[in-house]
């Protein structure tokens, strides 16, 4: 039933067009319930899945090339794992288990179904794909291709064409909001 959910295609284009404008109104809505006993432990929560992302995005050629360098060494879908973590710590802000709690079984069902929907166009279109996704894991880091794929791997270049630095601004300016809000009117 929840995989029909999460994979409905017309309710997935739905989504897209309409998060741009949900995502700073439920922002707003929820900054008055933030704890602030939580807010530093989930801006770190936040920006270790951020920086996750950004590594991410500062390695992947989407589409193009089977990508074995940076994260993709130890983990499959490492931008899947940055973004758990990242919203994650938008979840411990709220100071309240069962948040946290529903937050990561709804992140993993969309992240399961999400993934699979990816994996099987990436089959058919990368060449070596699925040697490479018999060796490295999906979301739990493992030793890793090989010793010549490069894990330190970071370029400035393929971080703008994936748009990662304007993803990363976007996450500065959402907990720019956040902390002022704390300051000013908690």
């Amino acid at each position: 039933m929840l995989s029909n959910f999460f994979n409905h295609p017309a309710l997935r284009r739905f989504w897209l067009k309409i998060r741009y404008l949900l995502a700073p109104l439920f922002l707003i809505f929820l900054l008055r319930y933030i704890n602030t006993d939580y807010l530093l432990a989930g801006f770190l929560i936040s920006l270790f899945g951020e920086l996750i992302q950004t590594w991410s995005f500062a390695s992947l050629v989407k589409n193009v090339e089977l990508t074995v360098r940076g994260p993709y060494v130890i983990v499959r879908n490492p931008m899947y794992l940055g973004r758990y973590f990242l919203g994650l710590g938008f979840a411990v802000l709220f100071g309240n288990i069962w948040f946290v709690i529903i937050y990561t079984v709804l992140y993993i069902l969309y992240m399961v179904n999400r993934v699979k929907r990816e994996e099987d166009r990436l089959i058919g279109l990368l060449e070596g794909y699925d040697e490479y996704r018999s060796k490295v894991r999906a979301f739990l880091p493992t030793r890793g291709v090989s010793d010549t794929n490069p894990l330190w791997y970071f370029n400035w270049e393929t971080l703008r064409s994936n748009h990662g630095d304007q993803n990363f601004i976007v996450f500065v300016l959402i907990y720019t909001v956040i902390f002022s809000y704390v300051i000013f009117f908690k």
